[in-house]
Parts: structure tokens; C-alpha cells; sequence
């Protein structure tokens, strides 16, 4: 009795009953089983996606469309009225030079319609194949699209003196007039924010199965 009177505060508290105590925690412990490691990689590879284009872009490639439209009927309509256009076109080549002899300014007339129309086909190919570049995002595809709106543009103002004179020529002249709007109005339509962003990205990237699905 004496020994436990003057023992210290401090060792009454160790003892059986601490022992036990710990004993218990670490019991529970290896009871509650680890958290599972994540099987989402939070570096995954970029992998490629289709993203629809904006509303510039999709503008753009209408205009540009109607424009081939255009552009092809004027060709289908202008090769009809031929006959009708010659001998306009031999007129035309006789007020430049006179004197000569008229199957000089029938074989002349034949050149010059024919050299239109295989320009008209020419510019019509070349956009197409513009239109699908600027669809895949190629570089420097503006360019040449403003290019080939000069190269139409001209074309224009030389049909209205040749090849699209007379009243059969008025509904031509409208064509390529209609022609040459469409494809202003595409190349406005290219070079806004959004189309040029779209443009400059090249590819939507995205990141792989367990990322967040963001683009790059």
C-alpha cells in the first residue's frame, strides 16, 4: 500500500489497459484495406478528334459552293449559245482589224471562245481543288483563293467584251457576276476570328481515354 501511495501521477496511467488499447488500433488498421491505385493516366497521349468548324467556316464553304455553281452553269450555258456568240465574237475581232479575210475572223473567233471557255473551266477546277485545301487547313490557301478571285474577276470584265455580248449573253453575264459574289463573300467569310483560330490550329487534339477530353 505504501508502494502505490508514493508512486508518481504519471505511471498510474500505464499499465494492461494502455497495452490493450494500442493493440486495438493497430488491429483496425490492418483491417481497413489501402485506397486503389487510379487507373485514369493523367498523361495520356493527345489523340485526334473531329470537332465541327465554326460558323464562319461553314459560311465560307457555302458561298464558295454557290460560286461552283454558278460558275458551272455559266460553262454549260455558254458552251450552248456558242453558235449564237460567234459570230458576235468575229464582229468583235473585225472592228479591232478590218481587211482581212472572213474565215480569218471565223478561225479567230473560234480561239477566243475557246480560250475563254478553257480559262472559265481552269479558274471553276482550280477553286475546287482551293476549297478542298482550305477544308484540310493547308496553309497559305487564302492566298491562292484570292488569287484565282483576281484571275475571276478579270475573266468577268473580259466576258462582258467577248464571249457574253448580245441577248443571249445577258443571263452568262448574271452567272458570272453571281460567280464572283459568292466567291468574295466565301473569302470574307475565311478571314474572320473564328475561321482564322480554326485555321491556325491544324488538328483538334484531344487527350487520350482518361483525360479530361479538352482540346490541346
Amino acid at each position: 500500500m505504501a508502494d502505490a501511495q508514493n508512486r508518481p501521477p504519471g505511471r498510474a496511467l500505464s499499465g494492461p489497459g494502455s497495452s490493450g488499447g494500442s493493440a486495438g488500433r493497430d488491429e483496425q488498421r490492418r483491417e481497413t484495406p489501402p485506397p486503389r491505385p487510379s487507373l485514369a493516366n493523367p498523361n495520356a497521349a493527345p489523340v485526334l478528334t473531329k470537332v465541327p468548324p465554326p460558323a464562319s467556316v461553314r459560311l465560307s464553304q457555302l458561298c464558295w459552293v454557290l460560286s461552283f455553281f454558278a460558275g458551272g452553269t455559266a460553262i454549260v450555258y455558254c458552251f450552248i449559245i456558242r453558235q449564237k456568240q460567234l459570230p458576235l465574237i468575229a464582229d468583235f475581232a473585225r472592228s479591232v482589224s478590218e481587211g482581212r479575210a472572213d474565215a480569218t475572223y471565223t478561225t479567230a473567233a473560234d480561239i477566243i471562245f475557246w480560250s475563254m471557255f478553257g480559262v472559265m473551266v481552269g479558274v471553276l477546277l482550280v477553286q475546287i481543288t482551293l476549297l478542298v485545301a482550305f477544308t484540310n487547313r493547308r496553309p497559305n490557301t487564302r492566298w491562292w483563293q484570292l488569287a484565282t478571285f483576281a484571275a475571276q474577276t478579270l475573266l468577268f470584265v473580259i466576258g462582258l467584251e467577248l464571249v457574253a455580248g448580245g441577248e443571249d449573253g445577258v443571263f452568262l453575264r448574271q452567272l458570272l457576276l453571281a460567280q464572283c459574289a459568292l466567291a468574295l463573300l466565301g473569302l470574307l467569310f475565311s478571314t474572320m476570328p473564328g475561321a482564322l483560330r480554326w485555321t491556325a490550329r491544324g488538328h483538334d487534339v484531344r487527350r487520350g481515354p482518361g483525360g479530361d477530353g479538352a482540346e490541346l
